[in-house]
């Protein structure tokens, strides 16, 4: 053995001593999965607990509630032989408090916490499934979704220390996710993550790989799929959502608070045991729970959602409460701000399309119709947002909903405010950012102080918009705030509207497609067209109708044409002889008077001040 092989060697062992004896010795915990070893859906945990206790007694907790969900989601019911043992490998008396929590008893001799982890995809309906993005996954050989809050916890008053977490992997098996990887080789990945609140909001997914990155400047994007038939890939996600993120990184001022972000995205071949698809946000990355249709659709649905989650890394990752900072998983104090969390994220979402020349201002304003017929038309308008936010988890849980609602009309309302208090210079993404500046990934606002905080950053007038609309019961001044834009808006209105037969629509669930229910009350154009009940509806001036996209194709695109324009319109129908048969129907377009609630449309005799504020809102050239 020559001179240097023998230095390098001899430098080896030595550093591979020292990591060891820090391994053991570190005051941080030591997480250990291994994906290789799967029995009945259930994969090994070993938890190795930061340096040795000096107490007697200790408590080993799994979340009953994660951040983004609201609602309890116990994940200890999924943990089974729960062991807690010394370095000789006896094991220690352990009692089971509740369902999340373990007491484990001579703690100053605890060495390891072993357990078998079972996935939540497979609870059954009757006992209260997990929502699928914000669950886990376990298909040896096939898939592990990882969301960590579901598979490690943390012993009390230690949350805040350091985690090693190690995963053993199928060789041929890649893991996505928003962590870097402090090392990696074909059958393990390391991974290091300061407190447990960053490791409950960091998610994994490990299958072979289908992946694909987007350079967003100084921001790496991973696109990350599992598909089991293969018809959706990463590579047409991330060429269909780059614009959106491109038009993202824009809207934020050309940089964004990461630098690396992840969109982990499972497409299952059928619905999951909530019966629902949709996403949860993570500061740094989302889980989606998609299900297949056309791709040009699936781009769609994916554009909207993930303009949604990506923007969370304005807000919760870099403008929070203490409530989200310090989240408690067993116990959480809600913070009062859902306006900011979900509805700021919501209007943004939107507003970011128009603002950046995604969409014109007729589909923007469409979008808020929608916001406002459905807040109105749902939830309680007079109860107070603070309110419902505090208590989402009780007695307000089924008013959730309006966070994406009215919560993302209240942004609008600030936003204009805040662009007419200063002469259109400064807006709600102004605010963002100088609330940005003064906190911070590691640095929570306390949540009696927002208000205050954003009035002193704005204008005093921004302090009665608070205390009248967010803190108080008082409807949001809608009219009031469209007309300073130069946009009318009336709660009801009557108008000349396109009209798609006024039939009464129904579905098959055996095909998975909208039939005509019934024909009575159909208008003229119906009757022009010739539909008859029991009619399953194929396609649409040529393009499939499907329930995904239905409202599209006659509250969009059909409300574009022309009275006069040719509607061609493919149905299946049942001939004397009970066999279906395709059938094309074509009418001419007509329209219809039709009461319209929640009326928004540009006002001709907008003034030249009402004009500039408009575009200075919308990004547009002044009229």
């Amino acid at each position: 053995m020559n001179l240097y092989r023998y230095l390098l060697l001899l430098c080896f062992c030595i550093s591979f001593s020292g990591a060891f004896a820090q391994k053991n010795s570190d005051n941080a915990y030591h997480i250990q999965i291994d994906l290789t070893q799967v029995k009945n859906d259930k994969v090994p945990v070993t938890v190795m607990p930061p340096a040795k206790l000096n107490q007697d007694e200790v408590v080993y907790n799994m979340p009953k509630i994660v951040p983004g969900t609201y609602s309890v989601s116990d994940f200890g019911r999924f943990v089974s032989d729960f062991k807690a043992l010394d370095k000789r490998g006896r094991e220690l008396p352990v009692e089971q408090l509740d369902t999340n929590r373990w007491r484990i008893k001579k703690a100053d001799k605890l060495h390891k916490i072993t357990y078998w982890i079972d996935d939540t995809f497979d609870t059954p309906k009757r006992k209260d499934p997990v929502f699928e993005p914000g669950g886990t996954n376990i298909e040896a050989g096939q898939n592990f979704l990882l969301n960590m809050f579901g598979f490690t916890g943390y012993l009390d008053g230690m949350k805040q220390l350091p985690y090693t977490l190690t995963i053993t992997k199928p060789q041929d098996f890649y893991g996505s996710t928003p962590l870097k990887a402090v090392s990696t080789t074909a059958t393990t990945d390391t991974y290091q993550i300061p407190d447990y609140v960053t490791m409950a909001d960091s998610p994994l997914m490990y299958n072979k790989p289908d992946t694909t990155i987007l350079d967003l400047g100084e921001t790496d994007v991973l696109v990350s799929v599992y598909s089991p038939s293969g018809n959706v890939t990463s590579e047409v996600i991330a060429a269909n959502i780059k614009d959106i993120l491109e038009a993202q990184r824009s809207y934020l001022g050309g940089t964004l608070p990461v630098d690396k972000y992840a969109f982990l995205i499972y497409v299952p071949e059928k619905v999951g045991s909530t019966g629902s698809y949709g996403a949860l946000e993570h500061s740094n990355s989302s889980v989606y729970f998609l299900p297949e249709m056309p791709e040009e659709q699936f781009s769609s649905t994916m554009r909207d959602v993930a303009a949604h989650e990506f923007f969370h890394i304005v807000t919760p990752l870099t403008i929070h409460s203490e409530q989200i900072g310090n989240f408690d998983f067993i116990n959480p104090d809600m913070s009062k701000h859902l306006w900011l969390y979900e509805g700021v994220t919501e209007y943004f979402a939107t507003h970011v399309q128009v603002f950046e020349k995604l969409v014109d201002a007729e589909t923007f304003l469409m979008k808020i119709q929608q916001y406002i017929a459905t807040s109105r038309a749902y939830y309680n308008d007079t109860l107070p947002f603070t309110e419902m936010s505090a208590n989402v988890l009780g007695e307000y849980e089924k008013q959730y909903g309006n966070v994406y609602q009215k919560g993302a009309l209240i942004g609008l309302v600030l936003d204009i405010k805040l662009l007419e208090l200063s002469g259109g210079k400064y807006g709600l993404r102004n605010l963002m950012q100088d609330l940005g500046k003064e906190y911070g990934k590691d640095k929570s606002f306390k949540d009696d102080e927002l208000f205050d905080k954003i009035t002193a950053l704005t204008n005093p007038e921004i302090r009665e918009f608070f205390t009248r609309y967010v803190e108080g019961s008082e409807p949001l001044p809608l009219e009031e705030t469209f007309e300073t834009v130069g946009i009318t808006y009336k709660p009801m209105a009557t108008q000349l509207i396109n009209s798609y037969g006024s039939f009464v629509p129904g579905y098959d669930e055996s095909t998975g497609r909208i039939i005509i229910e019934s024909t009575q009350g159909m208008d003229e154009f119906g009757k022009a067209l010739g539909l008859k009940d029991g009619d399953q509806l194929l396609k649409w001036n040529g393009t499939e109708i499907t329930p995904m996209n239905i409202r599209q194709l006659i509250g969009e695109e059909l409300q574009q044409m022309k009275p006069g324009d040719d509607v061609t319109v493919t149905v299946l129908r049942k001939n004397k002889l009970k066999k279906p048969k395709e059938v094309t129907l074509t009418a001419k377009v007509q329209q219809i008077e039709r009461t319209a609630p929640h009326y928004l449309q540009p006002n001709p005799e907008a003034t030249p001040a009402q004009l500039a504020l408009k575009a200075a809102w919308l990004n547009i050239k002044p009229e």
